[in-house]
């Protein structure tokens, strides 16, 4: 059987393409929980973008948005910890100081998005300046703070912690490094997989979902049926501003306990581009935001675990900035492939400006 193996590989370029995919499918169980983790802050950037757009505004900001989140979560917990003091954690690792630092990082999303909606919705402006401006300024705000605050040496609160899972549960056989995988996370990766569901349910099976598509196909023809096109858009953009703010929030609370200038690194374009490969549906732009983040774990395995052979030599004598980059490169390869194939919503970005009354 080897020899059939060794065989099958040696075929040219052929060969090389069958050992890639058994390279995949030998390190599944160790890059799935890397993939899924490099996924959580792009999944909630495309998640806040397909709520937004299905409404029918467009919102480039979600980078200014999720960084916005991080920076004050991590923040508040330097600045709550002296006065609230340590405390044991709880499961997830959560602590008041935490949880608090939490619920200030989701309002601070919700503040962003507010003025993203005043500007696009009441004024009418354009929506893509207006999502540049916002990240514009939170990058700049939160670098120059970061700055003020590291010349300190501030103390953060912690992160949140993973589930222990139960030992032996990897070695089930076929599906055990998937639920291993699955429960291996902390409370805010378990709440994007709740909330894609969630999402998906009430986006086509719901009053709310079909309000929202309606507005974002045709508003004039939701006002007529009694739909208040400003109220509903208003209401989706905050919310999913605070969706936004959870994918910021992990990086600075969950995937590490600190935070770093620009640590979003266009996470939230990437959502953007996951939202669009996932025709702007929940299940799909999760979908996509698996394929981008894939790359990223398929790229430390590599790194530590070099296939075998041809193949191994290859892919070693390819320079680190490679893999860094190849995450930004598949996003651009499959929405290039994408493009003129996924149709948005009618309405996306258009200002709606109700008729006078006569």
């Amino acid at each position: 059987m080897d020899g059939l193996i060794d065989l099958v590989y040696s075929i040219p370029l052929i060969g090389l393409v069958l050992q890639f995919l058994g390279y995949l499918l030998a390190t599944l169980p160790d890059i799935a929980p890397i993939t899924l983790r490099a996924a959580v802050p792009i999944a909630f950037a495309a998640l806040c973008g397909v709520m937004c757009e299905r409404s029918g505004v467009v919102n480039i900001g979600i980078e200014g948005t999720m960084l916005t989140a991080a920076f004050v979560g991590w923040a508040s917990g330097v600045f709550l910890l002296p006065v609230l003091g340590a405390s044991a954690p709880i499961v997830f690792g959560i602590t008041p100081v935490l949880l608090i630092a939490l619920g200030l990082a989701l309002l601070s999303g919700l503040l962003v998005a507010s003025v993203h909606a005043w500007l696009s919705i009441s004024v009418r402006a354009d929506q893509i300046i207006t999502g540049t401006i916002i990240n514009i300024a939170a990058f700049g705000i939160t670098g120059y703070l970061n700055t003020l605050m590291a010349k300190t040496s501030p103390t953060g609160a912690g992160s949140f912690s993973p589930l222990t899972t139960p030992e032996g549960i990897k070695d089930v056989p076929i599906l055990g490094w998937l639920v291993a995988t699955l429960l291996a996370q902390g409370p805010l990766t378990i709440s994007l997989l709740i909330l894609v569901i969630v999402l998906q349910v009430f986006l086509f099976r719901s009053r709310w979902g079909l309000r929202t598509r309606a507005v974002g196909e045709h508003p004039r023809a939701a006002e007529t049926v009694g739909i208040d096109v400003i109220r509903l858009r208003y209401r989706n953009v905050i919310a999913a501003g605070g969706v936004a703010a959870m994918g910021g929030a992990f990086l600075s609370m969950e995937a590490t306990a600190s935070f770093q200038q620009n640590m979003t690194a266009g996470r939230g374009f990437i959502g953007l581009a996951a939202m669009i490969v996932g025709r702007w549906s929940p299940l799909g732009a999760f979908g996509a935001a698996l394929l981008f983040a894939s790359t990223q774990g398929l790229g430390q395995s590599i790194k530590i675990v070099p296939p075998a052979g041809q193949l191994g030599e290859i892919l070693g004598s390819l320079p680190g900035q490679f893999f860094d980059a190849l995450p930004y490169l598949v996003t651009i390869i499959v929405l290039a492939g994408v493009v003129g194939r996924s149709i948005p919503p009618a309405a996306d970005g258009v200002p709606y400006e109700r008729e006078a009354a006569s």
